[in-house]
């Protein structure tokens, strides 16, 4: 089969589209014929090797921790799914992943894709989604009527956390640029700031119950940010490199965020997809073979939106 591996570690030129041998499920296991994977900013930093700490692969190492695709062969003792279901995935962060025409996932973390979007979309839910959907539900505990800050909400997992946090019946706030201030309205933001003409301090009017910063700022900016948040409240942040300040004096607490693969929290995400309660975006799809031009943008900070990456047919 043909995937896109690194020997090295290195810039995106060390990924190499090559012929290697199509893996064998076992025990527990089923191989997924992929329809797509997703490009995600943990990618780049496995790959460049500053994340080796965290995520030590085994070199040569095949990316993509999301997948989307349809299962192919299964291993002993996998039961719940059955050859030719179309699935949808969070794979484990040092195994080999998805940017491959097939892949070996553990039964366990595979549910059933929606129905509403093609296949080789869905791969671009599951990470973000997973990652919107515990900061909000498991570490925020958002509640209905509540005020909520999303800084750097036009990112990826700024685009479902804003969807699950109307769902949730919460008053939304947005900080983007201006060409994402359309987009995060009809996600369903109540108020949009402008971060490039506008401080937020001083743009968000009220209060909030939770901030949710998916940003990379200073810490300096981020401590300041945590006094937009009543007393009480909580500060909820993805950015590993800017730890959550808490304000213990304001009984304010403060949560970092690791996402983990979790089968029944993505199936409500499907769930809500399905239900045409929850957006999937996808930006523009590319072929495997052009996986390492994704890598460059992204290294460059040029890479824009959500792009999915399809094995040529």
């Amino acid at each position: 089969m043909k995937a896109v591996r690194f020997h090295e570690y290195g810039a995106p030129d060390v990924l190499r589209y090559e012929d290697v041998e199509t893996p064998v499920p076992g025990a527990g296991q089923v191989r997924v014929r992929v329809a797509g994977t997703s490009f995600n900013l943990v990618d780049d930093g496995i790959r460049g090797g500053w994340l080796q700490g965290p995520f030590p692969v085994t070199l040569p190492h095949v990316p993509g921790i999301d997948v989307a695709g349809t299962v192919d062969a299964l291993g002993d003792g996998v039961d719940g799914l059955a050859v030719g279901d179309e699935v949808v995935g969070f794979l484990p962060m040092v195994a080999d992943g998805a940017s491959a025409e097939y892949v070996v996932a553990p039964a366990e973390v595979l549910v059933a894709a929606p129905r509403t979007v093609a296949l080789p979309d869905a791969a671009a839910m599951p990470m973000i989604g997973l990652t919107a959907w515990q900061a909000l539900v498991d570490d925020a505990k958002l509640t209905t009527g509540q005020r909520m800050l999303v800084n750097g909400a036009s990112g990826g997992v700024g685009g479902y956390a804003v969807q699950l946090a109307k769902h949730a019946g919460a008053y939304v706030v947005a900080t983007g640029s201006p060409r994402s201030t359309e987009h995060l309205r009809a996600l369903g933001a109540d108020e949009v700031v402008d971060h490039t003409s506008a401080d937020v301090l001083t743009a968000v009017g009220e209060p909030v119950d939770v901030l949710l910063n998916l940003a990379s700022i200073t810490p300096e900016r981020l401590a300041a940010l945590v006094g937009l948040v009543r007393d009480g409240g909580v500060v909820v942040n993805t950015v590993p490199a800017t730890p959550a300040p808490a304000d213990e004096a304001r009984g304010v607490r403060a949560v970092d965020v690791f996402v983990r693969s979790d089968a029944e929290q993505l199936a409500r995400l499907v769930a809500l997809v399905d239900a045409g309660e929850l957006r999937i975006d996808v930006t523009r799809r590319v072929p495997l073979s052009e996986l390492a031009t994704v890598h460059a943008e992204a290294t460059a900070g040029t890479l824009r939106g959500k792009v999915v990456v399809v094995p040529e047919a």
